[in-house]
């Protein structure tokens, strides 16, 4: 059964959190007095104002948690200015100032959790869809040949919890039987032949010189891609603010049995591996280790605030998936599909008269479209103007490539709507794909599409066949 690596982790929570309801500024306000005075009173006894620590030998505040659904109208809460700083940084949310300290938190289309000492603001995907979900839509469309590993994760109400504990326990698996090993190309100069002599560069670099040698070898090294990555993501996970000490003390021992491995320099590209057979173990952990590298970011402090943030534009997310999962579904069937296909709406003499249409994917067979789709994710959320935009935008790409049905997906649950446009031959059908179903079940939905699309090809072929 198709899984992603970080797939059985759970974030879902059916309790509701105090600060998710959106609080009227009376009420925040009426708070905000008492805490400033409470912060005033033990202000001389406390580090600086948002580190959320207390003076020396003092215990830790605790972190307020606030959670938003991502089509919130937001929320009002204190703030300290290093915090709503960092969130307005991070692309989670905006944190609007109000005065006496209180803040408006409003989403601005991404999901994901920013975490600094005094507070840990998320975002949750529309749906209540956890962080399985959300790594399995991340992991498919990054990498579909990626199916065949299952996680079995403790379930935390916070995704910092989930990432960090999740983390612990693949790299603690793929490091049981000790630290992978694989063939390292190595370039140097030497004063003796080691594998074989690099000519060109000798030549260019040491003309008329007999030593040193420029060679390169294969050296069979732990300092290998599969490690660079894994440690990577235990120091990244390391430096998150207020992971449970145990869970830390975990993700400094795995890092530990790493120290030999070359450090990945911050912004640099991830390196490149391949599955294989040797290092199937590794898979999982690299899988999460990967998602962490590209979506997570953390400061460890340096006398700046310590502070973390995992942010994902949920849009993206949702269409390179239905993209991805589309075009892996449609391979069953004859012609090909295309991601992100351009298309001429107008006629026009100059390039800059041109109109340029792109639909998330196009089916051709023998070179002609012959159906057109696009995921929508927030199309979903409003039934009116977005909708309607939409339908207008399906009818475009229908009349720029000649096709007569275009499919919309969107996330959520309900029946499939067919559209009839009037005055035209064309059909526009709208496919719900619902998230918080299995990732095997969602899957499913997807070739039931890609059937339903190409019966429709096949239907449409015959009324042709007909007219002629």
């Amino acid at each position: 059964m198709p899984r992603l690596a970080g797939d059985a982790v759970a974030l879902d929570r059916n309790s509701s959190n105090p600060s998710s309801s959106d609080r009227g500024a009376d009420r925040a306000a009426g708070r905000a007095a008492s805490d400033a005075g409470s912060a005033k009173r033990g202000s001389a006894g406390r580090g600086l104002p948002g580190r959320g620590l207390s003076g020396r030998g003092g215990a830790a505040e605790p972190c307020r948690h606030i959670v938003l659904d991502e089509l919130s109208a937001g929320v009002v809460e204190l703030l300290d200015p290093d915090t709503a700083a960092y969130v307005n940084a991070s692309g989670l949310a905006k944190a609007s100032p109000m005065g006496m300290g209180l803040y408006r938190i409003e989403p601005v289309g991404s999901v994901g959790s920013v975490r600094t000492p005094s507070v840990q603001l998320e975002v949750r995907p529309k749906g209540r869809l956890g962080l399985s979900r959300l790594l399995f839509l991340l992991g498919y469309a990054g990498d579909q040949g990626f199916r065949d590993d299952s996680v079995s994760a403790v379930e935390h109400a916070d995704l910092w919890s989930a990432l960090a504990e999740s983390l612990a326990q693949l790299a603690d698996r793929a490091l049981s039987r000790g630290v992978l090993q694989g063939y390292l190309m190595v370039e140097e100069s030497l004063r003796t032949v080691k594998g074989r002599i690099r000519m060109s560069d000798q030549i260019s670099r040491r003309p008329g010189m007999l030593v040193p040698l420029e060679v390169s070898y294969d050296e069979f090294t732990e300092d290998i891609a599969e490690n660079r990555i894994l440690r990577a993501a235990l120091e990244r996970m390391s430096q998150v603010p207020r992971v449970r000490p145990e869970v830390l003390s975990r993700l400094r021992q795995l890092k530990g049995k790493l120290d030999a491995v070359t450090r990945l320099q911050s912004g640099a590209p991830l390196p490149q591996w391949r599955p294989s057979r040797m290092n199937t173990r590794y898979h999982a952990a690299l899988r999460l280790a990967e998602l962490i590298l590209r979506n997570a970011s953390a400061e460890a402090g340096d006398g700046k605030q310590q502070s973390a943030s995992f942010v994902v534009d949920m849009a993206k997310v949702f269409e390179d998936f239905v993209g991805t999962a589309l075009r892996e579904a449609m391979a069953a069937y004859p012609g090909e599909m295309r991601l992100r296909y351009n298309a001429l709406l107008n006629e026009a003499v100059r390039d800059s008269d041109r109109i340029v249409v792109q639909p998330g994917a196009v089916h051709l067979l023998g070179g002609r479209p012959v159906m057109v789709y696009d995921a929508k994710y927030k199309g979903a959320a409003d039934a009116g103007a977005s909708l309607s935009g939409d339908h207008y935008r399906m009818l475009a790409y229908c009349t720029s490539l000649r096709v007569p049905t275009a499919w919309i997906i969107y996330p959520g649950a309900g029946e499939i709507k067919l559209r009839r446009i009037l005055n035209t031959d064309i059909d526009i059908v709208e496919f719900p794909l619902d998230l918080s179903l299995p990732p095997s079940e969602i899957l499913a939905s997807v070739a039931d599409l890609a059937q339903q699309s190409w019966g429709e090809v096949l239907r449409q072929a015959s009324i042709d066949r007909s007219a002629s």
